[in-house]
């Protein structure tokens, strides 16, 4: 544009490579200030157009935030919260008494039912347990107890002996005391390794018919063996001991034998049984028994058996379900003194037929002065 304006007729051929190099090379100068200038104006523009057409906002002065004063509470107010504070507190305890009660109501419910339906414990439910009981108690019935057997007594031995009364289907030794503590007692039972001291078994004989075990009873008080008298009753519970045809035995020696109380109470009647209560673990007994009579005459011959000497011991006979009384002391072995007695006597002499207890003489009162208790020094000095 220059160079046309220089020539007006038009630039010469030698001008065209200077406009090459002017249009080739960077703008001058002042052209990049001047679109920096349009470009400032521009955003000025823009930024006028916002803040015209945004609302005006109003600044509010800050807002002090005022101290809140805490009010001193009189008496009365505390007393008035200290009492409604309590009334809440034995609302909400009555509340849960409520609620407590009826949970336990829905618990007991729910334990009623579950009883009805399944044992936790065991796995099966009442019924079948009723059921089993019955069936426990209808093999009991064809059981038979066969006690003071000896030692020496096999399986074959008991078979031989009751297998005339009916079929039988099994037959189980108890009251065994094994040779060894490592040993069970079937164990013992199988090997033959008793206790030296034991000296007498137990055993279940187990009948197929109830009427077979019924007809076993005869052999009770049998001899099987020398000095070895046979007790045999039915093993059912519901089996009820005659009390007023035995009576109670107490302060026996521990290693007495049935045969023994035999013979002491042969004299009054016809023993039909002796029981001694022994333990379990160590066949020894627990110094106490029972024998049963045919009748009752033989009881009241019994009871003149009391205190004699059986085995080295006094012992004792009373009726079954009586309860034992210590023998009351003579007067001769009143621990009372002699002057109490006198005293008493010359009572009731002075006492023209009414009654007249001992009279307490009372206590002369002292006539001195009570003195102050001194406290020691350190006391009183932190009283003080």
């Amino acid at each position: 544009q220059v160079a046309d304006s220089l020539w007006p007729g038009g630039a010469p051929a030698a001008a065209a490579p200077l406009t090459r190099l002017f249009s080739a090379a960077a703008p001058p100068a002042w052209v990049a200030v001047t679109g920096e200038n349009k470009r400032r104006k521009r955003t000025k523009e823009v930024e006028e157009v916002s803040e015209d057409q945004s609302p005006p906002i109003t600044q509010e002065p800050p807002i002090k935030a005022k101290k809140a004063r805490k009010k001193e509470l009189s008496k009365a107010e505390k007393k008035l919260a200290n009492r409604e504070s309590a009334l809440e507190q034995a609302d909400e305890e009555e509340e849960q008494k409520l609620f407590q009660n009826k949970v336990k109501q829905k618990e007991r419910a729910s334990h009623a039912v579950t009883k009805s339906v399944v044992n936790s414990d065991t796995g099966t439910t009442v019924k079948q347990q009723k059921e089993k009981k019955a069936a426990d108690e209808t093999v009991n019935r064809r059981t038979v107890f066969v006690g003071n057997l000896p030692v020496s007594c096999t399986v074959q031995a008991l078979k031989s002996l009751f297998k005339e009364y009916g079929q039988i289907k099994s037959i189980r030794f108890r009251s065994l005391v094994p040779a060894e503590d490592t040993l069970s007692k079937k164990l013992a039972a199988i090997k033959h390794k008793v206790h030296p001291n034991a000296k007498f078994v137990n055993a279940y004989v187990v009948f197929k018919e109830e009427c077979d075990a019924i007809k076993a009873l005869k052999e009770n008080g049998t001899e099987i063996a020398s000095g070895f008298h046979i007790r045999v009753d039915i093993a059912s519970k519901n089996n009820s001991h005659d009390n007023k045809r035995s009576v109670f035995l107490g302060n026996l020696s521990y290693d007495i034998s049935d045969d023994a109380v035999r013979e002491h109470f042969s004299v009054c009647g016809g023993v039909v049984a002796v029981r001694i209560v022994r333990d379990r673990k160590t066949g020894l007994g627990k110094g106490f028994g029972y024998v049963l009579f045919e009748n009752t005459d033989a009881v009241h011959l019994a009871l003149k058996l009391n205190e004699t000497v059986l085995m080295g011991r006094k012992i004792r006979v009373k009726r079954c379900g009586e309860k034992w009384k210590a023998p009351q002391r003579s007067a001769a072995q009143s621990r009372a003194p002699k002057d109490r007695v006198d005293a008493t006597l010359k009572n009731k002499r002075c006492s023209n037929g009414s009654f007249v207890g001992e009279k307490a003489v009372p206590l002369k009162k002292s006539t001195k002065p009570k003195r102050l208790k001194t406290l020691p020094r350190n006391k009183a000095g932190k009283n003080k």
